[in-house]
């Protein structure tokens, strides 16, 4: 499939999943539909599971975007605790399209914790609460990272939710990344399982090879160890300042060391001017991300590091904090400046970079796939210093390789659909998309909202309480109309609010023992519904929804969160 034909059908609304070899052009057609999507005012999650894979699409983890965090599991109170927070329903109710790249890296159980958040805070039952959803990725590329205690894992096409989103194939079959016809023959030997003798002498002529490029390799090892040893050695060679800093933690020790194993930056680290560095968190406001390169200008009058970034930007960096809370409580939290060293990378810190030169060290490879991922960075095979390989840097998962083949054939069969169709019929379906999408119809919405609470006050005069609405606060606005026995959907339409908001309002009315009897919006709900919903409180023995949710769920009923709340008023 080519990239055109892939963007065509991603405007269409399909879920897709966007698959190919190193270099067909994944992330550029990623880009395409983004800024197609942003020239239209449509919000979408731009994420990824590594944060280097997020910076090549200007996003964020899918970790951190979704809420889920260093977490392996989720209970009802997780996603609860979830829900309670304000800025993440929000970013929830504004997505319409969410984007994971590097798929391959994000465990099969992640997937479906990241499912299930989306189907809570999108209150649908939809696949991904009803959002487009794009994967991409290739299984030939690592697998996901797994330490400690962490659940076994596959790769994601295990997760149930893969399953159920029933994405649309679109495999790539045009390179962009490499010109060279030799080494691209090289690397498709190497995906197909297939390494001839030949390729053999043609990899062995770049060991211990200057790159024919100019200018500093960037350097690539299997182990963290050897990254050290490489990063410590080049720090030692400049003759600059040196500063230290030393992470600091608190709360819970054993989940501090949790959060210790999974932060990217070293408990200590030494600094000098001239360093190489690489950031590893995401900025709040977005002044870099995970994933940013750059070189250690100098240190200011408070002894911050002063970063020139590869894209020319300067930046003082001030630690950050990594936290791990439960029921809205930091539990464990620690500090660190933002930064590693970053002469040398791990090859599974370098999926998705593009490189003109670089030196890798594949003799101690112990996954099938790394040498692939590894060799396909550089463009061409007189680019790279070939420092050693083993048999393992070589070999592909049998898994993968068939699982790719019906991934292609999918691809295909999705393909023949798209061309059976006229253009004017594919530009008609992404048309009919893009209105659905579209936020126009939000500022339609208000408007006549805007209008409908204009005329209510309007007519409110005969009932004598216009000079109050005008006068008070947004709360008692609420009340005063409740006192009035206007029904809830009525109250929330001209103001322009959604039910929820005021059900928060009456929550609030209630907590500071202001609220007007409303006992008339049990009318609201069916007898039965509302039955049903008092027993389930009762039997969770909790005032938490999600719980109450899923046993209702289980019960093969249909709740809903707005008719939960609304029950909940008269516990």
């Amino acid at each position: 499939m080519t990239q055109s034909e892939a963007l065509d059908i991603l405007k269409m609304g399909k879920n897709v999943f966007l698959t190919g070899p190193a270099g067909s052009g994944k992330t550029f057609v990623l880009n395409s539909y983004i800024q197609y999507l942003k020239s239209h005012a449509v919000n979408v999650a731009v994420t990824a599971s590594t944060g280097i894979a997020a910076t090549h699409l200007g996003g964020q983890t899918i970790h951190s975007w979704s809420g889920l965090g260093v977490k392996d599991t989720l209970t009802d109170y997780d996603i609860e605790e979830l829900m309670q927070r304000q800025y993440l329903y929000k970013r929830f109710e504004r997505t319409k399209v969410l984007i994971i790249d590097e798929i391959s890296m994000l465990h099969h159980f992640r997937l479906d914790l990241i499912e299930w958040i989306c189907r809570q805070m999108k209150r649908n039952e939809k696949p991904f609460g009803g959002m487009q959803i794009v994967l991409s990725g290739d299984f030939f590329q690592l697998p996901p990272v797994t330490r400690g205690d962490v659940l076994e894992s596959e790769f994601a096409y295990k997760a149930e939710s893969w399953l159920a989103s029933k994405f649309t194939v679109c495999h790539l079959s045009e390179q962009h990344r490499q010109k060279d016809n030799t080494y691209l023959s090289i690397l498709n030997q190497i995906r197909q399982n297939k390494v001839s003798e030949k390729t053999l002498e043609l990899l062995k002529t770049r060991l211990n090879k200057d790159p024919e490029s100019r200018g500093e390799s960037t350097r690539l090892y299997t182990h963290n160890i050897d990254v050290d040893v490489v990063n410590k050695r080049y720090l030692d060679l400049l003759k600059t300042q040196t500063k230290n800093y030393h992470m600091t933690s608190k709360g819970s020790h054993g989940l501090s060391i949790s959060l210790k194993k999974s932060c990217l930056s070293p408990e200590s680290l030494e600094l000098k001017i001239g360093a190489r560095v690489m950031f590893t968190k995401n900025h709040p406001e977005g002044a870099y991300v995970n994933g940013t390169l750059g070189i250690v200008k100098e240190f200011n009058q408070y002894g911050d590091p002063v970063v020139l970034t590869n894209t020319g930007m300067s930046f003082s960096v001030l630690p950050q904090s990594w936290k791990i809370e439960e029921e809205g409580k930091v539990k464990a939290e620690i500090s660190q400046l933002p930064l590693r060293l970053a002469w040398a990378i791990t090859v599974h810190k370098s999926q998705g970079m593009s490189l003109d030169s670089m030196e890798v060290d594949l003799s101690k490879s112990f996954v099938r796939g790394m040498g692939y991922v590894a060799l396909s960075r550089v463009r061409s095979l007189g680019g790279m210093k070939l420092l050693g390989f083993n048999e393992m840097s070589l070999l592909i998962d049998q898994e993968v390789l068939e699982k790719d083949k019906e991934f292609q054939k999918l691809s295909e069969l999705h393909r023949g659909t798209l061309c059976n169709m006229s253009r004017e019929e594919i530009v008609r379906a992404q048309k009919e998309w893009l209105r659905k999408i579209e936020p126009d119809e939000k500022v339609k919405i208000k408007r006549k909202a805007k209008s409908n609470f204009s005329n209510l006050i309007a007519r409110s005069t005969k009932c004598g309480f216009r000079e109050k609405i005008l006068n008070k606060s947004t709360h008692e606005i609420t009340r005063e109309m409740l006192e009035n026995k206007i029904p809830l959907d009525n109250i929330a339409r001209n103001r322009g609010v959604k039910q929820e908001t005021i059900i928060s309002h009456i929550e609030d009315l209630i907590l500071k023992g202001n609220c007007p009897d409303i006992s008339y919006l049990k009318r609201e709900l069916k007898r039965s519904e509302f039955d049903d919903i008092i027993s389930a409180f009762q039997k969770a023995g909790t005032t938490t929804l999600s719980p109450v949710y899923n046993l209702l769920l289980r019960q093969k009923k249909n709740p809903t969160y707005l008719k939960l709340r609304l029950t909940r008023l008269f516990l």
